[in-house]
């Protein structure tokens, strides 16, 4: 679809080169852990229709956080930018009122795991989260996704992003109960989204090469757009980490092959107009 303007609503950008280093991606990790800027995502994706990117922070040090909104002053392609703050730090509040102050930010990640079991101050960080109209991103497994069905459920005006349709294993069958279930009972919450990210990163076998067929994904596509329908699933690509398994033109690719046919309205919804719905993100690109 050549006049599609696609947002694309999760990348990490990050340099082991500054004087702290990062913690994230681990100096181990030898196809991540390289400096990883805008300069080399534009020219990957600007002659593929994307007109603009949600960072999404993988660091838990509050100063990288920082870093990715003092890139962003001078990088326009960057819209928004989705913090990592741990909810139940000290200084939690603290931070997130330095970082709401700039209009790029735009939410927070969460793991899995603080998601289990909110104690009474936990659950009023994410009331005030929904107060200043910010987001939650949400990256866990199935074993946790029904206690964010409630967080949903109990803060009704925050808006809640799935990441990685929610950490499927994907192996071209149909998806295993517990994933099913738990996405069917998330879809039932108005305020939750879907990301499309993480296709080929939830391969289950990876022994094999990664297929590029939208055929071998489409039982787990299929139920998410049976549930959550073309008003709440977004995309995203997660560069550089989906480039360990595919090409950036692949994700894409797998994503356009599956909406295309649903048309127009539901294509331009998943690839930018969701997004901005749930992010309430700049368009600082023209």
């Amino acid at each position: 679809m050549s006049d599609l303007r696609v947002i694309d609503t999760h990348t990490h950008f990050y340099d082991p080169k500054r004087p702290q280093g990062i913690p994230w991606p681990n100096k181990n990790d030898e196809f991540l852990y390289r400096t990883v800027l805008p300069d080399e995502y534009k020219a990957v994706t600007k002659p593929l229709g994307v007109h603009g990117t949600v960072v999404v922070e993988a660091s838990k040090r509050f100063e990288d956080n920082l870093w990715v909104l003092e890139l962003a002053k001078t990088e326009p392609f960057i819209i928004g930018f989705v913090g990592n703050l741990q909810l139940n730090s000290d200084d939690f509040d603290v931070h997130l009122d330095k970082l709401r102050i700039d209009p790029l930010f735009r939410g927070i990640r969460l793991g899995g795991i603080i998601t289990k079991q909110l104690t009474k101050l936990e659950q009023a960080r994410l009331e005030h989260l929904a107060y200043c109209d910010l987001a939650l991103d949400i990256l866990c497994g199935a074993d946790v996704l029904s206690s964010v069905a409630e967080i949903a459920e109990n803060i009704p005006n925050l808006r809640i992003i799935i990441d990685h349709l929610g950490t499927p294993s994907i192996n071209g069958q149909s998806p295993d109960r517990i994933w099913t279930e738990a996405m069917q009972l998330l879809a039932q919450q108005a305020n939750i989204y879907c990301k499309v990210s993480g296709l080929v990163e939830s391969v289950a076998d990876k022994t094999q090469p990664i297929p590029h067929e939208v055929e071998f994904y489409k039982p787990v596509l299929n139920l998410l757009w049976n549930k959550f329908g073309q008003d709440r699933l977004i995309y995203g690509s997660n560069w550089p980490v989906s480039a360990r398994f595919a090409k950036y033109a692949t994700v894409q690719k797998l994503v356009l092959d599956y909406f295309e046919p649903k048309g127009k309205d539901a294509t331009d919804k998943v690839f930018r107009q969701n997004s901005k719905v749930a992010y309430k993100w700049i368009d600082r690109v023209k």
